[in-house]
């Protein structure tokens, strides 16, 4: 499954802020784990968060060129991360993209913020091993303390605007042209595949759209980006600039913008 941003982009902290990113050079179950916990808790509401392995890391900074993964290790590090999600209580599945830099083959891990949150999962792969829940601090995965599991229950109930499904909108309110110009300004990889795909799939695959197959919805902010009429779905959708042509404040002129941000804001 392609990523919706620049390979390039990801991996040398363009696009991601580096405290969503973390490197792996090889397998390293428990810390993936405890990872994959981390961000599907997503306690700051960033959006989650991605592992790259096959790429070294020291003092927090990637080292290129990749050490890489060859053709078996990516086949079996995937088969191993179903086993794996499943310790995820309750479980969560991120998104796995085998990916091509430098020459070298990597496994990206793109694990977004989970809808049924919290999240837990054991300390180590020993058997019965005692569950804990997991957040990140910066750019470390850790134990969350008492006051941070407080927090992530509190946060279960309060689902960030931009993610929530509208109910009275339809996949097909979405404008493709809008998606695709924006997907093409990310230098995305989707854009050069999204026309041989649903626009049903393009939109889960940008978590811009939430639900079983039967009842997909679209989220607030693909609303918001990639709708022409935002306004029709949130009032007073807008932007207002006024500009003063005096210190008193009595002469002004005043333009009202509308339409999706993207457009609006240029």
């Amino acid at each position: 499954m392609a990523l919706p941003l620049n390979i390039s982009e990801l991996i040398n902290g363009q696009t991601v802020e580096s405290e969503r990113i973390e490197f792996k050079e090889g397998w390293n179950p428990e810390a993936i784990l405890h990872t994959l916990c981390a961000f599907a808790n997503d306690m700051n509401n960033w959006g989650g968060g991605y592992i790259i392995i096959g790429i070294k890391s020291e003092n927090g900074k990637n080292v290129l060129p990749p050490a890489g993964l060859n053709t078996e290790q990516l086949n079996s590090y995937q088969k191993k991360l179903i086993e794996l999600c499943h310790k995820i209580t309750p479980n969560y599945f991120p998104v796995s993209s085998p990916e091509k830099y430098q020459g070298k083959h990597i496994l990206v891990l793109w694990a977004p913020g989970g809808e049924t949150r919290p999240y837990k999962t054991p300390k180590t792969l020993a058997k019965k091993s005692e569950q804990f829940y997991y957040v990140r601090r910066f750019s470390s995965t850790v134990k969350a303390n008492t006051s941070e599991e407080h927090q992530l229950f509190n946060l279960a109930a309060k689902v960030p605007f931009d993610d929530r499904i509208n109910h009275n909108a339809s996949i097909d309110d979405y404008n493709p042209h809008l998606i695709k110009s924006f997907l093409k300004q990310a230098d995305s990889d989707l854009h050069s595949t999204m026309d041989s795909m649903s626009l049903k799939d393009l939109c889960a695959r940008m978590q811009i759209a939430r639900g079983p197959k039967e009842y997909l919805k679209p989220v607030n902010a693909g609303l918001l980006l990639f709708t022409d009429n935002p306004e029709k779905y949130f009032r007073d959708t807008r932007i207002e600039v006024v500009e003063y042509q005096d210190d008193i404040g009595d002469k002004f002129t005043e333009k009202i913008f509308t339409g999706p941000i993207l457009l609006t804001a240029v």
